[in-house]
């Protein structure tokens, strides 16, 4: 493997499932932790739960095992292009624990998440990264994903989702 961590013993990668939510939930706090963002935190793992294992299903993931250890996560989901008139799929997070970073293990979570989402029609992917976390900007860089210099996120959530929705 690449980079400067080794895994000695093979890496699993499965689709994550139900008894996996207090490992989901570990890893984006973990996610949040390292990129200074500790404190947006609210969610518990029974919303991913609730999310992503009953109807309707919000959220799919892939869960990276290596000795019964979970030490990745690929959090994604499907959308639809109306300009391209096709499916996709969103990566929300990608989580590599930190004695696996450096292996390899977050291509190959990005590389399972695309065989997945191909195998439910989807054409492309997309992702956003912190605009100050140089390291993951470097690492989709470095995968051949291209930075769209023709869009920006906006986003409405608490008070001002709430007046947008109650407005009639």
């Amino acid at each position: 493997m690449k980079g400067g961590n080794h895994l000695d013993n093979p890496t699993e990668i499965r689709p994550a499932e139900a008894s996996d939510v207090d490992d989901i939930h570990a890893l984006i706090v973990h996610l949040a932790e390292s990129t200074g963002h500790a404190g947006k935190i609210t969610s518990t793992p029974a919303d991913f739960l609730r999310s992503g294992f009953s109807e309707p299903v919000a959220y799919h993931a892939l869960i990276a095992e290596h000795l019964d250890q979970v030490i990745g996560l690929a959090l994604f989901f499907y959308t639809f292009s109306s300009w391209r008139g096709e499916p996709g799929v969103y990566v929300q997070d990608l989580v590599v624990a930190e004695q696996a970073r450096g292996s390899g293990l977050g291509r190959r979570l990005i590389e399972e998440t695309a065989r997945v989402a191909l195998g439910k029609g989807a054409t492309h992917l997309r992702l956003s990264v912190a605009a100050d976390n140089d390291i993951a900007v470097r690492f989709y860089d470095h995968l051949g994903l291209v930075a769209s210099a023709e869009e920006r996120i906006f986003e409405a959530d608490g008070l001002a989702f709430a007046r947008l929705a109650e407005n009639r």
